[in-house]
């Protein structure tokens, strides 16, 4: 158990992401936005994906999992227009708002990873 507390303290920022994914894949039960097809799918697949990298960056930090949940993070900003869900104001707002804290959130942990700062809990 201490090793796991310890992983978890060294990639917060991680188990954010795990959690802002889980909150995304929930979401469209939770906000009431299930039957929107386009915006419910997205938030699904991107929710489980983000959660799904998060996951493995925690247990086995590599950088490009970071990198494909800012990846992930800019799909949600721009998603409502692409996909075509802009004029629905929950999921637009829910989806900009996560993609905007998973991206920043991965991208800081990859330069926390660039300092060393993370090694010691490798």
């Amino acid at each position: 158990m201490r090793k796991f507390e310890e992983k978890i303290s060294a990639a917060w920022q991680d188990a954010v992401n795990l959690v802002l994914g889980a909150w995304l894949a929930l979401s469209p039960l939770i906000l009431g936005y299930a039957a929107q097809n386009n915006a419910a799918w997205n938030a699904y697949l991107v929710g489980a994906a983000i959660v799904i990298m998060a996951a493995s960056a925690i247990w086995y930090f590599q950088q490009w999992e970071e990198w494909i949940n800012a990846l992930l993070g800019l799909w949600l900003i721009v998603s409502p227009w692409i996909i075509g869900y802009s004029a629905l104001e929950v999921p637009l707002w829910n989806q900009v708002v996560v993609g905007v804290l998973t991206a920043g959130l991965a991208i800081w942990a990859t330069q926390v990873e660039n300092r060393g700062d993370r090694v010691a809990a490798k």
